[in-house]
């Protein structure tokens, strides 16, 4: 019997191809010009999602791990969007380790209400910058070890290698953590799942915004941004052996990598990337 490829059946494939594709395609939140209230919207979302699904709560031992081999108390998130799964991450990493961690969130496009909102709620335990800091420009001064989270396929080959050396050239560790399957169920999923959740839960995303009732229930601009980043996202995704390869371009020595995929809720998995110092031991 003749086997047909997937890929063979929907334009952009999910082989080799769609590494020239992401070159091609965009993401609503990348645009300088994307008004902010749709943006912050839109992370606001996805913060909602990923804490109620507990996404990230099983790379908390892969990062604390990282943490005690760099002996760094300090986390600075990169790429924070609407600070993301953060405020889980900072409860478990309180429940599985006697470190008090202090986590700092940064964004090219920083969501200053939501993090405001998450600084309060953990009494100063989750701080922010309120400019905007680049993931291959991190200022000097902020000293700690590195995540992204849901964001590293938001850059391209070339801004990704920067992203990794800025992290190297600092001796800073570094986690990347990116959820979901590079497949066609997976967008599939986001079709369907989506506008479902946005229909029903809108009215509890947290911080309330006025302006996100008009632009999801009578002009739904949010819930077909968001959509269409969910899609692309899928298609830009990077495998573990392409992380690694990026990884290992940018320094082959004095520097440990290792990524891997770890199974998170609903049967759906996490993409990693951790690298730190050889010696262990930040700068």
């Amino acid at each position: 019997m003749t086997k047909i490829k997937l890929c063979a059946l929907v334009p952009w494939c999910f082989d080799g191809k769609s590494k020239k594709l992401r070159d091609y395609l965009f993401e609503f939140e990348d645009l300088s010009w994307f008004p902010n209230t749709i943006r912050e919207s839109m992370t606001d979302y996805l913060r909602f999602l990923i804490t109620k699904v507990d996404f990230y709560r099983p790379i908390v031992p892969l990062l604390l791990e990282g943490m005690n081999i760099t002996n760094t108390s300090q986390i600075i998130d990169l790429c924070s969007g609407g600070g993301g799964a953060i405020e889980q991450i900072q409860n478990e990493l309180h429940s599985q380790s006697d470190k008090e961690v202090k986590i700092i969130l940064t964004d090219k496009f920083p969501n200053t209400s939501a993090y405001q909102y998450l600084s309060a709620k953990t009494k100063g335990g989750i701080s922010f910058i309120d400019s905007s800091v680049d993931a291959a420009e991190v200022p000097a001064d902020l000293k700690g070890f590195r995540t992204i989270f849901s964001g590293f396929h938001h850059f391209n080959k070339h801004t990704a290698k920067s992203v990794l050396k800025n992290a190297v050239d600092a001796r800073s560790g570094i986690a990347i953590f990116d959820g979901g399957d590079k497949n066609i169920l997976a967008i599939l999923a986001i079709l369907v799942v989506h506008p479902i959740v946005f229909f029903f839960f809108t009215p509890f995303f947290r911080p309330f915004r006025f302006s996100r009732l008009i632009f999801t229930y009578i002009i739904p601009v949010i819930p077909f941004c968001t959509v269409w980043d969910g899609i692309v996202s899928i298609i830009r995704l990077y495998r573990p052996n392409e992380l690694l390869q990026i990884a290992n371009e940018v320094t082959t020595v004095n520097y440990s990598w290792k990524a891997g995929k770890i199974k998170s809720s609903y049967g759906l998995k996490v993409t990693f990337l951790i690298g730190y110092p050889a010696a262990g031991i930040e700068s």
